[in-house]
């Protein structure tokens, strides 16, 4: 006898809602009916362990499968099936208030329709114009029943004989999502969502190449791994199993630095394993590597919210049952467990990484520059997560070798603290193009660092308002003795005149470059220092810098970049230069200037040591270098 009846809803409206609201995410409705079909066989297995099940579980893997010629998906399992009862109370009745309440309140996040009303079942009618629920509970002498309906309030239920316990969930896909009629389609979704079940999933038959094509075998396909590395107990596991689960998770990457095993009951539940990549440039492409899964069912990969944004750039996997698996982002920023899991990883990782400083420094030091850029990117952007990282964050010299900020601070004191108390730090972007800035600070017997990372010119920002009196300095924003000031500058003692005179002749003599701006600058520096170097000052270059990085910052990359062209006034050939320019008129300085060959020479120097004397006038100093030689000699 058939039962017909009508789902006890309260608006006719549920499926056109389901068709329409769910749509973005239709993909979902597999991984709904495969987790409920690993659901129910867990429910199974654990009703036969303590005893009121007293049959042979059996197989009890669950199968989809595909028939293109009936245009159905089926998903199969041997859990603990369903009776008509049953039926009738988890499918029929859905407890929705009105339709107007539900769409205002749902209608700009599809998932959680699904989580607040338990519509797993219902995802099916995203995709299908009729399901079929074809069940036989485990109970003794259950009867199997068919249940049917065609997306509306009308179903029917009928006897009918199967075999053994479990549920088919037959799906008869509509015209407008035949792409789930497609093997590589449902394998590509198994894969996202299903990959590591606790419950075997099978697809299809294994295959082997015989005969130059692949052939099926008799074998079951199963495509998940029941027992992910996060599953089990930390001392179960080498180190071995935790890159064999890296290579499973990431196949074709280079080998992670190193992991953190997450294992919390209290107050909350949390496994998970978290590596740490070799990242070495861009950031964004490091992101939404973190799988998020609830009770090792994927729910997504776009963790922000869950986890700090520093610990983006980590991968690996993180499960955990209190995060419901249709997440939201509205969720995220306010449920209290999550912000406790936040925090409790941040925390983890903190810990790992003092750890690994305390027993293994010279591994830390190994691998300090793949870690550098994800410690600093926590460091500028998690107050808590800084005050943990000063302590084992690091800073490499051009010795390559590393310190502490407190170690490094102990090296520099005594000889780089300028004379109003502050400490100097001196820093380097690129060694070979600021070499003879280096190379002055050595001379002075200073140290250099290494500062040529991506967020570096950001990090130094913050460790000057840490470390009080501290000041970071790149070793060509200006002359070693203007950067360090040990005592006060020698005063320019030259007229007003004077001091224009020497402006004007060499400023005429600078090259055109487009977007450079040249400010002339008169120092005492010494007869023994050279007589024109260009600097570029630390302030507006940082700034340029930085806003590379920060869109709000744009008006600094607009600018020109301006450097400071110091003359020593000191050097015998300047203070020849001041003498002979100092009576003439202007025409006469334009005059002079363009006839002063050792002027030349000193500025294309200047320039070159800057990496600024290209093209023409790179090929005309050289030119008239060889011009110069003693061919006699």
């Amino acid at each position: 006898m058939t039962q017909k009846g009508k789902i006890g809803v309260t608006t006719d409206n549920i499926f056109p809602i389901i068709k329409k609201f769910l749509y973005s995410d239709h993909e979902i409705f597999l991984r709904e009916l495969v987790s409920n079909a690993v659901d129910a066989t867990q429910k199974l297995k654990t009703i036969s362990s303590v005893g009121e099940f007293k049959g042979e579980l059996g197989d009890l893997s669950v199968r989809v499968s595909i028939d293109e010629k009936a245009g159905t998906l089926t998903i199969s399992d041997r859990g603990i099936g369903m009776t008509d009862e049953e039926i009738n109370k988890y499918i029929n009745e859905i407890a929705l208030s009105s339709a107007n309440d539900f769409l205002d309140k749902y209608k700009d996040n599809s998932n959680a329709i699904i989580g607040h009303f338990g519509l797993g079942f219902y995802s099916a009618f995203m995709v299908s114009k009729k399901v079929e629920i074809v069940t036989k509970s485990y109970k003794e002498d259950a009867q199997a029943v068919k249940w049917s309906c065609e997306g509306s309030p009308e179903y029917t239920i009928e006897k009918i004989e199967k075999e053994s316990r479990g549920t088919d969930i037959v799906l008869y896909i509509d015209d407008e999502n035949k792409e789930f009629l497609k093997k590589e389609k449902i394998k590509s979704l198994l894969n996202k969502y299903c990959k590591f079940l606790p419950i075997p999933i099978v697809f299809g038959k294994k295959q082997e190449w015989k005969e130059d094509k692949h052939v099926e075998t008799d074998e079951d396909n199963i495509i998940n791994n029941t027992t992910p590395a996060w599953t089990r107990k930390p001392t179960e596991l080498k180190d071995e199993d935790y890159l064999n689960f890296y290579r499973e998770l990431y196949p074709f990457s280079e080998e992670p630095l190193f992991w953190i095993h997450l294992n919390v009951d209290f107050p909350f539940n949390l496994t998970g394993i978290l590596y740490f990549p070799r990242i070495k440039s861009n950031i964004d492409l490091q992101r939404n590597k973190i799988q998020l899964y609830s009770n090792q069912v994927f729910v997504t990969d776009s963790v922000e919210g869950i986890v700090p944004e520093f610990l983006t750039l980590l991968h690996g996997v993180i499960d955990s049952p209190d995060i419901p698996l249709n997440v939201s982002r509205s969720y995220l920023q306010s449920d209290h467990n999550v912000k406790k899991i936040s925090n409790h990883i941040s925390k983890k990782v903190a810990d790992r990484l003092e750890e690994i400083f305390k027993k293994e420094r010279t591994q830390l030091e190994e691998k300090w520059d793949s870690l550098k850029l994800f410690i600093e990117y926590g460091m500028l952007s998690d107050e808590k997560f800084y005050d943990r990282a000063k302590s084992f964050s690091l800073v490499k010299n051009l010795e390559n070798k590393y310190f502490t900020l407190d170690e490094y601070k102990t090296l520099i004191q005594e000889n780089q603290t300028d004379k109003d108390g502050n400490l100097v730090y001196l820093y380097t972007s690129n060694k070979d193009d600021q070499y003879t800035f280096i190379d002055d600070a050595k001379n002075k017997g200073y140290d250099v660092l290494q500062m040529d990372g991506q967020l570096d010119v950001h990090w130094v920002g913050l460790l000057e308002q840490k470390i009080e009196k501290s000041r970071f300095i790149r070793v060509d924003s200006d002359t070693i003795e203007n950067i360090i000031v040990k005592e006060e500058s020698a005063k320019v003692d030259l007229s007003e005149k004077q001091q224009e005179a020497l402006k004007e002749v060499i400023k005429s003599q600078l090259p055109k470059i487009e977007k450079i701006e040249f400010m002339i600058d008169l120092k005492a520096l010494g007869a023994d220092s050279r007589p024109i170097q260009i600097t570029q000052n630390e302030f507006s270059r940082r700034m340029k810098e930085m806003s590379s990085m920060q869109p709000g910052m744009s008006i600094y990359g607009e600018m020109p970049d301006t450097y400071q062209v110091v003359l020593n006034i000191d050097h015998p050939i300047i203070a020849k230069t001041i003498n002979e320019t100092e009576a003439k008129e202007k025409e006469d300085l334009m005059q002079y200037a363009s006839d002063n060959k050792t002027l030349h020479q000193l500025i294309d120097l200047a320039l070159l040591s800057n990496g600024m004397l290209k093209g023409e006038a790179l090929s005309d100093f050289i030119k008239r270098n060889y011009e110069g030689l003693n061919t006699d000699k």
